[in-house]
């Protein structure tokens, strides 16, 4: 394993240690600053993160243009503050990347 592979792993288990469960309604100020972004089930929240950290501008547009990554839409932020919703959230300043909690169980 060279450096750059070694970094990278150390970088994801880091992301990954981060990362934790948290009430929606925690969330709230990031969402009504536009920095709250919804990551799809369908990828790994830690890889995800990843990638926008690292500027990985390519992979990152064809999320954002596939809708696998997007801005918290307000019907999705009223839909869990009203279900009380517990989500999955990593920060990758200056954004805070939610996952639904069924990408887990």
């Amino acid at each position: 394993m060279d450096i750059t592979e070694n970094r990278n792993e150390v970088f994801r288990a880091k992301v990954n240690l981060e990362t934790a469960q948290i009430a929606w309604k925690e969330l709230q100020r990031f969402f009504a600053g536009g920095t709250a972004f919804h990551v799809s089930v369908e990828l790994d929240l830690v890889e995800a993160a990843f990638q926008i950290s690292e500027d990985n501008i390519a992979q990152v547009e064809q999320w954002l243009r596939t809708g696998q990554i997007g801005k918290v839409s307000d019907e999705q932020a009223n839909a869990w503050l009203e279900s009380d919703a517990t989500v999955w959230a990593v920060v990758v300043s200056p954004y805070v990347l939610v996952q639904t909690a069924e990408r887990l169980q």
